[in-house]
């Protein structure tokens, strides 16, 4: 399973002029191939009088589900260029749509590949990615007394607070690499005089 991958930051939108033509790419993250399939449809529906909108999407964290549209350039000229940049920026769980407006040039083969490939590239720079990292979920269980002084100690050392419950006792859900759990248990254990509940969890993944 991966350790980490990188992803979008956030949606958003990056134009440029090559050879009086307009490249707009429109970027998204997207958790399922649904979610990039509504966000191409989106994308097509606010530009219905576009040349083309070509879009390539990766999904799952090992890149396991890939997906590239060309929408009526010659083949292999769009859709692909666009899914190379995105796997050779080793981004998952992100779809890329690139609108163009034709502008009179005719860019061959080898200027179409340049622009769609290059125009993801420049979106990627301009909306900025985010890497997650893989952790396992751990759930603490300690009393109120001790719960605030916990929870601040835990922000504090940097650690992935990911819920917080009250109730009997207070119930803290936290994410953690694999290789640090062994050396957390022991600090939890100093930090609340051993009276403390740990038990692991699954897998997720989160911001590194």
């Amino acid at each position: 399973m991966q350790e980490q991958y990188r992803t979008v930051a956030r949606e958003g939108v990056h134009e440029t002029e090559i050879g009086r033509s307009r490249f707009i790419c429109a970027l998204a993250p997207a958790a399922t191939e649904e979610e990039a399939q509504a966000f191409v449809a989106r994308v097509r529906k606010e530009h219905p009088t576009a040349t083309h909108n070509c879009y390539a999407y990766v999904i799952g964290a090992d890149a396991s589900v890939q997906k590239a549209s060309d929408d009526g350039e010659p083949g292999g000229t769009a859709g692909v260029p666009m899914l190379q940049m995105l796997t050779r920026r080793e981004i998952r769980y992100a779809v890329a749509v690139v609108t163009r407006y034709y502008g009179g040039v005719k860019l061959g083969a080898g200027g179409l590949i340049r622009a769609y490939g290059g125009v993801v590239g420049e979106a990627l720079d301009a909306l900025g990615t985010l890497t997650r990292r893989r952790f396992r979920l751990a759930t603490l269980t300690v009393d109120h007394q001790r719960a605030g002084r916990l929870e601040n100690e835990l922000r504090a050392t940097g650690r992935a607070v990911r819920e917080v419950r009250y109730a009997e006792s207070v119930t803290i859900e936290i994410g953690l690499p694999e290789a640090e759990i062994e050396a957390f248990r022991a600090w939890l254990a100093d930090a609340t005089a051993g009276t403390a509940g740990f038990e692991l969890g699954g897998e997720a993944y989160g911001d590194a």
